[in-house]
């Protein structure tokens, strides 16, 4: 009990204090997570929606390949895009390999199959009559999907949640492509790994006690935003 409260009191000294190696830390984190999240969900969400909405050949093989994708060992991915990334790789060239810019690539394959799959969940709870009623109204294929979203944006509002903390937790892919580098690529799970192993436990602690709050403001924000829809 007194290394765990000894722990607690030097993380609270320490975001209390404003330390800037923490809060560096959590600012890469919120830049690597905020860039992520954006791309996969604008990439994620759009094959969601024609996922959930149009009959094609393969359309069950693409939903079985994105379910399953939403398992992938995030270490697999970070070894997949080591090889592509590294010298020997074929876009060796871009050198972006230990850069937060290859965090972000394997944070978006990450978070791209929960943004598809979840995304293609919400649209396919709708009710089939709203689209039905904008269609004969005379909505083209955009007003048709848009009042499909508005339908279900609470639901897409959760997706987006999700994929952010998919992104935030993440720490296979982010330590092999990243590098765990000071200053440069260290994010909030990476660091907590690194200094727990360090026996650094109340630097660790307070990176972790940030990364709760980071979670803890995303779902408050999702919870008032549908407590508003639903009011």
């Amino acid at each position: 009990m007194d290394f765990l409260a000894e722990g607690l009191r030097r993380a609270v000294h320490l975001i209390s204090s404003a330390d800037p190696e923490v809060y560096g830390i959590a600012l890469l984190t919120v830049k690597v997570a905020v860039v992520a999240t954006v791309i996969a969900c604008a990439l994620g969400m759009p094959l969601g929606f024609v996922l959930a909405s149009r009959r094609f050949w393969g359309r069950r093989a693409a939903l079985t390949v994105v379910n399953t994708a939403l398992a992938f060992p995030t270490v697999v991915v970070g070894l997949l895009l080591y090889a592509l990334l590294s010298r020997r790789g074929p876009l060796g060239g871009l050198g972006w390999l230990y850069t937060w810019q290859a965090i972000v690539i394997g944070d978006v394959i990450l978070a791209f199959p929960i943004a598809a799959a979840l995304s293609a969940a919400a649209v396919q709870g709708v009710d089939p009559r709203i689209r039905r009623t904008a269609e004969t109204l005379g909505a083209g294929t955009w007003r048709t999907a848009w009042a499909v979203a508005r339908e279900a944006r609470f639901a897409l509002a959760a997706v987006i949640t999700a994929a952010f903390g998919q992104v935030v937790a993440e720490v296979g892919a982010a330590m092999i492509v990243g590098g765990n580098i000071r200053g440069a690529t260290r994010t909030l799970t990476t660091a907590v790994a690194l200094y727990t192993a360090q026996g650094d436990f109340g630097l660790a602690l307070a990176l972790g006690l940030i990364l709760l709050v980071m979670a803890l403001v995303v779902n408050v924000a999702l919870q008032v935003l549908q407590g508003r829809g639903n009011a």
